[in-house]
């Protein structure tokens, strides 16, 4: 069978499984060219080096993040912005520290953040408003998605890895933590599950810089 002709989007997918897997540190042009079994050089045909790589990947995480729609009420269309960028940066979770970091941004980049700002703009908030209730609403979602991505238990392993935690205090040592396991942390219990309810406050913040805008809708 004929080897697959080299392109640029197949070096975008064959760095993004790799770094999926293993990594953004492992993300190499040596390293993709592995992947696709091919020379180093042939990678540099289609791209111009690892920062152009990084270019790539970072437009395709925000191409998976679902566009709020300008004209439409902003607080469902951020929300579902919202949850679309969580699940996206759960299935890539070295790309959050890297969302905000590139110098040329890519088309999808460049619409998700026309389009928030759109949807923010076209609904009652003024520009400074707008610029608050963005970073408000990333500096959320990205920390978020952080935080577990970086959990050192797996789900169903959580309440024991707590309790063994907090087994290794002295006694007294620390009563609100102890009392937030013993009463927080039980079956069923998901770190995700705060997901929603954190979503809501950030969401009621925002409402207030709206209502706050010269001119805003009350």
């Amino acid at each position: 069978m004929a080897r697959q002709q080299l392109s640029r989007e197949r070096v975008l997918a064959a760095a993004t499984e790799l770094a999926d897997r293993e990594g953004i540190a492992a993300l190499t042009i040596r390293a993709v060219a592995n992947r696709l079994g091919s020379a180093p050089m042939a990678v540099y045909h289609h791209v111009a080096g690892k920062d152009e790589i990084l270019d790539g990947l970072v437009d395709a995480v925000f191409a998976e993040f679902e566009v709020p729609v300008p004209g439409r009420p902003w607080r469902p269309e951020l929300a579902r912005r919202s949850h679309s960028a969580r699940a996206a940066l759960a299935r890539h979770p070295w790309a959050t520290p890297l969302l905000e970091s590139r110098r040329r941004p890519g088309p999808a980049t460049l619409a998700q953040h026309d389009a928030v700002l759109g949807t923010l703009l076209s609904d009652g908030f003024d520009v400074p408003a707008a610029g608050h209730a963005f970073a408000l609403i990333d500096a959320f979602v990205y920390g978020f998605a952080l935080q577990e991505a970086t959990i050192p238990f797996t789900p169903d392993a959580i309440e024991d890895g707590a309790r063994e935690i907090v087994a290794t205090l002295p006694d007294g040592g620390y009563p609100h933590l102890a009392r937030f396991v013993a009463e927080r942390i039980g079956p069923g219990y998901a770190f995700g599950d705060e997901f929603d309810v954190c979503l809501e406050l950030v969401l009621d913040g925002i409402g207030t810089l709206r209502a706050a805008a010269p001119g805003a809708p009350r």
